[in-house]
């Protein structure tokens, strides 16, 4: 009786790992970018900028201030905390790409023509302000954008709070077309 009951439980638990792996496959984050930081929620240094809504987070607001400047530049270099998750993405024309601000800070995934400073003079040291941070749109933590309509080529987003944290998708053409 042991045996079968020992058969059961390994077919069991196949099942629910080929469940699993379908399920991660169905739910594809390829094309998803998360916003991510991790200011420290116990630092009261955050509070008169907002604040940071994380549960558990790592970096005080003097860290974060002292990683922003780097003696070997002449420009912001910022916290690597703050980032874009993935920094380079792929799609197909007709395509959308998922945002989602998965820190605890307010950040903009804001699409610019070329690299440059935001909104924030301090945080922008030795950067030429973006024109299109003077339009950005925040995203509050847990917030989610849909990036449509990307036509074929490359395209530059930047936070134009924290604009080192920047992304490129590169659109490839739709070769499902192929089949026509």
């Amino acid at each position: 009786m042991r045996a079968p009951k020992r058969l059961l439980m390994a077919l069991l638990a196949a099942v629910v790992l080929a469940l699993a792996v379908g399920a991660a496959a169905a739910g594809d984050e390829s094309e998803r970018i998360a916003i991510r930081d991790d200011c420290d929620p116990r630092d009261p240094a955050w509070a008169p900028t907002g604040g940071c809504a994380l549960r558990r987070g790592d970096v005080t607001n003097a860290e974060f201030g002292g990683e922003l400047i780097s003696p070997l530049s002449r420009s912001v270099i910022g916290h690597q905390a703050w980032r874009f998750d993935p920094s380079y993405l792929k799609i197909e024309a007709g395509d959308s790409a998922r945002v989602v601000n998965r820190g605890g800070r307010v950040h903009t995934f804001t699409k610019v023509a070329n690299f440059g400073g935001g909104r924030v003079p301090p945080l922008s040291v030795g950067l030429d302000r973006a024109p299109e941070c003077a339009n950005a749109v925040d995203l509050r933590p847990g917030a989610r954008s849909e990036i449509k309509g990307l036509a074929v080529g490359n395209h530059r987003f930047q936070c134009c709070i924290h604009p080192w944290q920047r992304a490129l998708i590169k659109v490839k053409p739709d070769h499902d077309d192929d089949d026509d």
